[in-house]
């Protein structure tokens, strides 16, 4: 194998996992509201075309809002313990790379989408703006969380566009739900690194939460739980939908035990625990249709 293929097989890898490519969880956690709001918009039988578009988006938007993120932090991601072998801040990947690779993976995004309807097409342009301006939110305001919500529940009312033709009270019923859920599972993925945080100056709800963070979190799933049972009531779910509310309810329960004592691997894997509660909520709309109630 040549030189130059081995260099480039490298330069790959370090694009990969700039864009946390090694790490879908992101992925997923972009991906159950996405989901949510197919099965929702087309009563359990989203159009293939629409699936295979808002998944591939999922991947690609995730990963230049990683690079874009890494971009943003590349100055402070050296003084966070967790963060300090990402490859910008280490100088593995220079900054003209990244931003070319930003671009690169936006413009992939909005080729997709140009496969949909022009209202979808539209409401994209948003939702590229949310998710450029996301990592910068943490300089300027303690609520960079519920920013984050915003850009990845965005793709709530682009689902129902993209399936319907419009964007109904429903759709926004399931951006907020996102935004919500968005809250509290980065705020405890805040709560990781807020001694690091606090020491270079880095804004987080876990940071203004504080000593209420625990709280404050309950409040937000209380709030969450609430929110997808109007959800399920005006799409006209049965029995097994509210069932999943009950079994997440349970998850909630499990993760505010996981950060009772705010140590970084508790906080940490309550942060992990989302996916599941992600995955449970979808699985009650999908049976929900599938079985008629």
């Amino acid at each position: 194998m040549s030189a130059s293929v081995t260099d480039w097989g490298h330069r790959l890898a370090l694009y990969a996992r700039l864009a946390r490519l090694n790490r879908p969880i992101g992925n997923f956690l972009l991906l159950w509201p996405t989901l949510w709001a197919l099965w929702l918009a087309a009563a359990g039988e989203p159009r293939l075309d629409v699936l295979v578009v808002f998944v591939l988006g999922v991947v690609v938007m995730r990963a230049a809002g990683c690079v874009i993120n890494d971009y943003a932090d590349r100055d402070f991601d050296r003084h966070v313990k967790r963060t300090r072998t990402r490859p910008l801040t280490t100088g593995e990947v220079s900054e003209r790379e990244a931003l070319l690779l930003f671009v690169a993976l936006c413009l992939i995004a909005f080729a997709l989408v140009l496969l949909m309807n022009r209202l979808t097409i539209l409401l994209s342009l948003g939702g590229v703006a949310l998710a450029a301006t996301y990592p910068f939110m943490k300089r300027h305001t303690h609520l960079p969380q519920v920013h984050l919500g915003a850009a990845f529940g965005w793709a709530a009312p682009m689902a129902f566009a993209a399936q319907t033709g419009n964007v109904p009270a429903l759709a926004w019923l399931v951006f907020a739900a996102s935004v919500v859920w968005a809250t509290i599972y980065d705020t405890q993925y805040a709560m990781v690194d807020r001694d690091d945080d606090l020491k270079v100056g880095i804004k987080s709800t876990a940071v203004l939460f504080g000593r209420y963070d625990r709280a404050m979190i309950g409040l937000l799933q209380v709030l969450l739980t609430l929110l997808l049972a109007v959800i399920g009531w005006r799409a006209g779910l049965g029995p097994v939908y509210y069932l999943a509310l009950a079994l997440g309810a349970g998850l909630f329960l499990r993760q505010q035990w996981l950060i009772r004592d705010r140590s970084r691997d508790g906080s940490f894997g309550a942060f992990l625990n989302n996916n599941l509660y992600g995955g449970v909520v979808f699985v009650g709309i999908a049976l929900s249709y599938l079985t008629g109630g």
